[in-house]
C-alpha cells in the first residue's frame, strides 16, 4: 500500500512537471509512420525483392514436402513386400527428411525477416532521420508517432508529414 501511495505521489509529480514543461513552450508533433512510409522511395521495390525472396524459399519448401509426400506414398504402396532392414531403413529415411523440412521451415522464416530488416532498415533510417531534421528545423520537442495507436489525442500538436515529406522529396 505504502508503494502504490509513493507511486501516485510520483506520478502526481512527473504529471505536474510535465504541464509546466508543456507550458513553457514545448512544440509537440505527431505523424503516421506507417504512412509515411508507405511513401517511401525505394520501399516498393525492397517489397519486391523481399517477396520473391520468400518465393524463392517458399518453392524450395514445397519441392521438399513433395520429395516426402512421394517417398512416403511409395513406402505406404510397398510396405508389405519390403524385408524388416528395409523397412526400417525407409522408415528413418522418411523421419529424417521429415526433420529437414521442418529445419528448413524454421529456418527460412528467420532468413525472411533477416532479409525484411537488411531490406527495410535503410529506408526507415531515412525516415527517421527525415522526422528528426524536421524536428531540429522546427523547433519541436516532441513528435509522437499515431501509426501505434498510442496517441489518442493531438488537438494541440502539428502533423509533421507535409514537412517530411518535403524533406525527403516526396
Amino acid at each position: 500500500m505504502k508503494r502504490i501511495i509513493s507511486f501516485s505521489i510520483l506520478l502526481l509529480m512527473l504529471l505536474g512537471s510535465i504541464s509546466l514543461k508543456a507550458q513553457t513552450g514545448d512544440k509537440f508533433g505527431h505523424i503516421n509512420t506507417n504512412e509515411l512510409l508507405r511513401l517511401m522511395p525505394g520501399r516498393e521495390e525492397a517489397q519486391a525483392e523481399i517477396e520473391m525472396y520468400a518465393r524463392d524459399l517458399e518453392q524450395t519448401f514445397t519441392e521438399m514436402q513433395n520429395e516426402f509426400q512421394t517417398k512416403y506414398q511409395e513406402y505406404i504402396e510397398n510396405q508389405e513386400t519390403y524385408s524388416q532392414l528395409v523397412r526400417q531403413s525407409k522408415e528413418r529415411e522418411l523421419q529424417s527428411l521429415n526433420e529437414r523440412i521442418m529445419e528448413f521451415q524454421e529456418s527460412a522464416q528467420q532468413d525472411i525477416m533477416e532479409h525484411e530488416q537488411r531490406m527495410l532498415n535503410p529506408i526507415i533510417e531515412r525516415a527517421r532521420e527525415a522526422i528528426s531534421n524536421v524536428a531540429r528545423e522546427y523547433g519541436y520537442t516532441y513528435i509522437f508517432d499515431t501509426s501505434g495507436g498510442s496517441v489518442i489525442f493531438f488537438e494541440n500538436g502539428d502533423n509533421v508529414m507535409p514537412l517530411v515529406r518535403e524533406e525527403l522529396g516526396i
